[in-house]
């Protein structure tokens, strides 16, 4: 563009000066070597300008002629560089797709028309092509010549530490991230895994310095900085909780300040509140926490916090229900506590609340546990037994596929950082598997076979009362059916009608009566005709 605006300027100020030698006409008087020249100013001035452009062509002629043997070197260079770009490109396409044969046959022609000293991609495309070609050793050779090279340092420490991360080299992978993180800290693969294998081997404060530096080199989101930040600090108020109460404290408090919503930093936190006599404040931090995000390490931090008597926790399960009351955690606490306090209407009827808004395995399990304690009825435990069985199950801590009993600030199993999940896991440990689509294939039976024993259908069988004047009752054969004994030669019994009350035995809020109702004490059968089911 600028050029075109130069040649108008060129050819408007020629015309510009021709029309002003128009205007102003003369001749020119020119004597040489005895002879008179004589011309109109006009034509001497165009003879000028031909006169110039004629030299112009012809230095540019000799220029052209005298430069010709290095363009033509020029331009097979290049010719030649092109094709080798061209099969430069196609061989790392082919590594790509996993064409070794073509991968190798790109490297040789792009060795033959490239220096590799030129073109560090050439080294690149070496190391791929012998990992698809399964020659590790050659390409980690040839990762480590280009981690020597400053130009290719980072390539080369990128392939080495994958390579040994493949191989499972945790330590070899380790030290290639450390030198990668210290060459060039901008780098977000190796600051990521830096920062991981130092919270692994619990150097907190040098994780925390790189993640700072990580934000300030590459911009990290903040609330992603926030996030790691905070799992971090609850990772070393954890290391910390059993020497140090009061770091423990701090960080953990920190740590909530960042992500408010982080349960496993409440948790520790009030257990460092604890250790300091400071009921009030661990109460009052997880009561913060609660009103975010109600959770089963909440409830059970808060009813224990402080100790005391059965009806102290029930009080204090109370609180975490006014604060959140249709949340299930609210209502399962308050049910485990008014169980523990031997309450079991209260307990009773909050876990039908509880169930009702969630099903889950443990309010099941709780309701199995309130009739054993209260009313010994082994059918209506049977019944809620089976009901966990087939009800889904609790959330957990879950990272990588494997479920924890507490949180961790890493994955055990590959290393991440804030891995651990609170979620029901994938396999159903209590007889049934549930898998992400929600199927749930049912195999308590198979799980349980005590179980599957007792509620399968016995043969027909002659049982009897014992008696209960002139002997003691022998020991009953089902493990279903009490106060009953093996038939003997000497005693017999007649059968008598069961009369139970309509009140004797409460409907269960769903699903009905269970299956298995049981055999009450005093109960006379009649001999060869005793059905469970």
């Amino acid at each position: 563009m600028i050029r075109i605006l130069f040649f108008i300027l060129v050819v408007l100020a020629l015309g510009f000066g021709f029309s002003w030698l128009a205007e102003r006409p003369g001749d020119l008087f020119i004597i040489w070597q005895g002879q008179r020249i004589e011309m109109s100013l006009m034509v001497a001035a165009t003879m000028v300008v031909v006169l110039l452009a004629l030299v112009m062509f012809v230095w540019w002629l000799i220029r052209t002629i005298w430069t010709s043997p290095q363009s033509m070197t020029r331009y097979f260079r290049a010719r030649k560089r092109d094709r080798g770009y061209q099969a430069l490109s196609t061989g790392l396409i082919a590594v790509g797709s996993g064409d070794a044969p073509l991968a190798r046959k790109m490297l040789d022609r792009t060795r033959g028309l490239i220096n590799a000293d030129q073109e560090p991609l050439i080294h690149l495309l070496e190391a791929q092509a012998s990992l698809i070609e399964g020659k590790t050793e050659d390409a980690r050779k040839k990762f480590e010549a280009m981690a020597e090279d400053p130009e290719t340092r980072e390539l080369g420490l990128r392939g080495l530490y994958l390579e040994a991360q493949r191989l499972g080299a945790h330590e070899a992978a380790r030290h290639y991230a450390e030198k990668a993180v210290e060459k060039a800290p901008h780098l977000p693969w190796a600051a990521e895994a830096t920062l991981e294998y130092r919270t692994q081997a619990g150097r907190y404060d040098d994780a925390i310095r790189l993640l700072e530096s990580q934000r300030v080199l590459n911009g990290m989101d903040k609330k992603i900085h926030d996030r790691k930040k905070a799992v971090l600090l609850a990772g070393r108020a954890l290391s910390r909780l059993e020497g140090d109460p009061k770091g423990a404290r701090d960080d953990a408090s920190y740590a909530l300040k960042l992500d408010p919503g982080l349960v496993p930093a409440a948790t520790i936190a009030a257990k460092a509140y604890l250790r300091e006599n400071n009921s009030r404040k661990a109460l009052t931090t997880l009561e913060q926490v609660w009103r975010l995000t109600p959770h089963s390490d909440l409830a059970s931090a808060y009813v224990t916090a402080g100790g005391g008597a059965a009806v102290d926790k029930l009080r204090r399960a109370e609180r975490l229900e006014s604060i959140q009351p249709n949340a299930y955690e609210s209502l399962y606490a308050v049910a485990s506590a008014a169980y523990d306090a031997r309450e079991f209407a209260r307990a009773r009827k909050t876990a039908q609340a509880a169930a009702r808004v969630d099903e889950r395995e443990s309010v099941y399990l709780l309701m199995a546990d309130i009739e054993e304690a209260e009313t010994g009825d082994q059918a209506r435990v049977r019944h809620w037994m089976s009901q966990a069985l087939r009800a889904p199950r609790d959330p957990e801590w879950v990272a990588d596929g494997q479920v924890s009993s507490h949180w961790l600030p890493i994955s055990p199993v590959s290393g991440r950082l804030d891995a651990f999940e609170w979620k029901r896991a994938v396999a159903q440990a209590a007889g049934t598997i549930e898998d992400q689509s929600g199927n749930r294939g049912e195999e308590a039976f198979r799980l349980l076979p005590e179980l599957k024993q007792d509620m399968a259908e016995p043969e027909p069988a002659a049982i009897v009362v014992a008696d209960e004047v002139n002997s003691e009752a022998v020991p009953a054969q089902s493990p279903i059916v009490d106060a009953v004994a093996t038939p003997t030669v000497e005693e017999e019994v007649k059968p008598a009608p069961s009369k139970i009350a309509a009140n004797d035995l409460d409907k269960p809020f769903f699903g009905g009566a269970p299956d298995d109702p049981g055999v009450k004490t005093g109960t006379v059968v009649e001999k060869n005709s005793f059905r469970l089911f």
